[in-house]
């Protein structure tokens, strides 16, 4: 006789069960990742915005956040009971950090950079669409950028981007295309053939620019950081106002920069 609790398909239910508990998984780290790209919503996020965000009920919301709460990866407001990240995220954020070469490696060049033409110095790792930004070195006498270690911006339109998308495969392309480019300021490229024009002019000089993109008083330069098997790992920039980085200077900065992320992929083993 036929059990009729197993399924009838070949299926075994612990195949089911597998499924439906990595299909949990996802949609729980759906809900960790709409909390974290919001971490600057500084009461957090409420039940009813994070499950109209995510197209599901505030039960399986709840259900979702359960396990992230008893890792500490979220943490509630008792009172209010907004959603903010939790410190074992921060734990994991650290570990990633720092587990990091490239940022000890880049910790020498970034400095002399920013001592030697003032500025900001960030350096960069990609995760396209977007970049994340892993360490910043800034001139204490200077306006500082708003920018923060840990955070992410958007590729197209930041010099870092550009300058590891340059010389990512044309999947990454693809995907920040894919993403859309959406103008953040009236200089910013929003059309696919000027980004891949502008990419191929990167490549053939080096480095590459923010002219006002990303924010409309800040000029940026950047160039790409190679590892071992001379694949873009991360990217180097300086950035400051235009009244400091001026178009002029930028002729003489980007070799600069160039010249200190090179030396940074040397150390990583780059040949190129």
């Amino acid at each position: 006789m036929t059990n009729p609790a197993r399924p009838r398909t070949g299926v075994s239910v612990t195949a089911i069960g597998d499924r439906n508990q990595s299909a949990s998984l996802r949609r729980a780290l759906l809900v960790l990742e709409h909390v974290r790209d919001h971490a600057g919503h500084a009461p957090g996020l409420t039940l009813t915005q994070i499950a109209e965000a995510l197209d599901l009920s505030k039960s399986t919301v709840l259900r979702l956040a359960t396990p992230l709460l008893d890792a500490q990866l979220l943490t509630r407001d008792r009172e209010s009971g907004h959603f903010r990240l939790g410190s074992g995220a921060l734990a994991l954020g650290q570990a990633y950090l720092a587990g990091l070469d490239l940022r000890t490696v880049a910790s020498d060049e970034a400095h002399r950079l920013m001592r030697e033409w003032g500025g900001t110095v960030h350096l960069c790792v990609p995760d396209a669409p977007h970049v994340v930004y892993i360490d910043k070195v800034e001139n204490e006498t200077q306006v500082r950028m708003a920018s923060r270690i840990g955070s992410r911006a958007p590729m197209y339109c930041t010099a870092v981007g550009k300058a590891m998308l340059a010389w990512l495969p044309e999947e990454a392309v693809g995907t920040v295309i894919a993403a859309g480019l959406p103008a953040i300021t009236a200089r910013t490229l929003t059309e696919p053939d000027a980004l891949r024009a502008e990419l191929a002019r990167i490549r053939t000089r080096g480095y590459s620019v923010d002219d006002r993109e990303n924010e409309p008083e800040v000029r940026c330069v950047a160039a790409p950081i190679f590892d071992h098997d001379n694949t873009v790992t991360g990217a180097l920039s300086l950035s400051g106002l235009t009244s400091r980085v001026t178009a002029a200077r930028v002729r003489d900065l980007g070799p600069a920069v160039a010249a200190a992320a090179q030396r940074v992929s040397r150390t990583l083993g780059a040949t190129r």
